[in-house]
């Protein structure tokens, strides 16, 4: 892709929009960076690129900027929708993602993950076990770390192993992985994406431009995902925590087993692998698949997924105080993920919920409380609705807090000695957080705070 000379319009700061700026300055572009914040809501960018000869045009999206671009890249926190956007692509200027950019400046392989829930334990663990398979792997993307930050460190023989969000998909063109996977569909960010089929078909630009030579990995106990198995170009594989699969990968006898074309390898007991829970076995599953399409032998695969600890803020464990022990699932940000944490717990627990509404319905979050959640106690915008809703599912034992360290010392009165704590939202963190890993990271140090208070309730 030729960037010297080209008059680029980079909309959004945010995470990826610097490391943009900054590569394609590298390459000799001239940079309009825009931002709807304010200049001294950005002091932290302004540090960053005053040095550069760019031009920063802050506190809104004037749709005048897309007269003077030859292309626009825009951060995935930013709606295609607003003016700006559409009146670029009214001109015919190209409007891609920051992935989509990074794609056509490396000759480097790339194993991309997208699915609801699962992305980031998976692409970290996949990480691991390229890794561990001695080939030098870039864990990038959605997780928290910018692919471009890496294509020119990355060479042909080494792999991108990225997780991948439906909003930088939706601005991908010619994005081709070597690998792809959908883990899981269930209904997510649809105050952005409108419907579920429009959802439905940003995920499956994962897969779009793959070709025969190509592996496309689904979840086959799924039925969302399921679905999509015709539409691909490239080989379709399945894994199954369920049942026997064809193709792809499956237990037999207690054992994680992959069979592609004639061949079968037995990888690992499933009781071997680290990372506890069902929905950790379908990660490890999908990781362990992607890693043999990847040319990684059993043996290499079966000791990454023995060693592996886990991410933060997905049931990351805190601290035992009081004989309650606190766990900090953040990740949580929607209520099959938060569901999947509650089915994790094997105590009685005292979870907390509540944030920003991005118009869920939250009647199957309520139903998998069963026997196990004990008190909710809510915060952020949704608290009115998810308080109603399980008044109306029968559950009266709702809280309210104003903020997430009120919370926390409400669930420490709350909670019994045997007793979990769960902090797992069902919600973006959107309002009251920057991203969901702040939310964590204070949930964790309020937690580590109540070590000082006296022990007597």
């Amino acid at each position: 892709m030729q960037i010297k000379g080209k008059k680029v319009l980079v909309i959004g700061a945010a995470v990826t929009g610097v490391p943009v700026v900054k590569q394609l300055n590298a390459l000799g572009a001239d940079i309009v960076l825009n931002d709807f914040k304010k200049v001294d809501e950005l002091k932290e960018v302004v540090a960053e690129v005053e040095q550069l000869p760019i031009r920063l045009v802050a506190g809104g999206h004037p749709s005048k900027l897309a007269e003077d671009c030859d292309f626009v890249v825009v951060s995935p926190g930013v709606s295609l929708d607003i003016p700006l956007i559409q009146r670029a692509k009214a001109l015919g200027k190209e409007v891609i993602s920051e992935i989509e950019l990074a794609f056509r400046l490396t000759a480097t392989p790339i194993a991309a993950i997208t699915g609801t829930n699962g992305k980031t334990t998976t692409t970290a663990l996949l990480g691991e076990i390229m890794k561990a398979g001695k080939r030098k792997a870039f864990v990038t993307g959605n997780i928290g770390h910018a692919m471009i930050l890496e294509v020119n460190k990355s060479r042909p023989e080494d792999v991108f192993v990225l997780e991948v969000s439906s909003f930088q998909l939706e601005s991908t063109a010619s994005f081709k992985p070597k690998v792809s996977a959908i883990l899981n569909i269930t209904p997510d960010h649809l105050n952005r994406h409108k419907t579920m089929d429009n959802y439905i078909d940003a995920k499956c630009r994962i897969f779009i431009n793959q070709d025969d030579k190509d592996y496309t990995v689904l979840n086959g106990d799924d039925p969302e995902t399921c679905k999509l198995k015709d539409r691909p170009k490239s080989k379709v594989l399945l894994f199954s925590r369920k049942k026997e699969v064809a193709q792809g990968a499956y237990l037999e006898n207690g054992h994680i087993v992959i069979r592609i074309g004639n061949k079968k390898e037995t990888i690992i007991d499933k009781d071997r692998i680290y990372i506890p829970g069902n929905h950790n076995l379908e990660n490890a599953l999908a990781a362990a698949l992607m890693a043999y399409c990847m040319g990684v032998g059993p043996s290499d695969i079966a000791a990454a997924l023995e060693s592996f600890k886990g991410v933060e803020h997905r049931i990351e464990y805190v601290e035992e105080l009081e004989g309650v022990i606190y766990y900090n699932d953040s990740k949580g940000t929607n209520i099959d993920a938060s569901i999947k944490a509650i089915e994790a717990m094997k105590r009685p627990t005292v979870i907390i919920a509540g944030g920003y509404d991005k118009g869920s319905e939250y009647d199957d979050f309520i139903e998998a409380f069963g026997a196990v959640i004990k008190h909710m106690v809510l915060i952020g915008e949704t608290a009115d609705k998810l308080e109603r809703t399980a008044h109306e599912h029968g559950f009266v034992n709702t809280h309210r807090a104003k903020n997430l360290k009120e919370a926390v010392n409400k669930c420490r009165r709350l909670a019994e000695p045997g007793d979990c704590v769960l902090l797992s939202p069902a919600c973006a963190s959107w309002g009251m957080f920057s991203n969901f890993e702040e939310r964590g990271r204070l949930f964790k140090e309020y937690v580590r705070e109540l070590k000082s208070l006296d022990t007597s309730r």
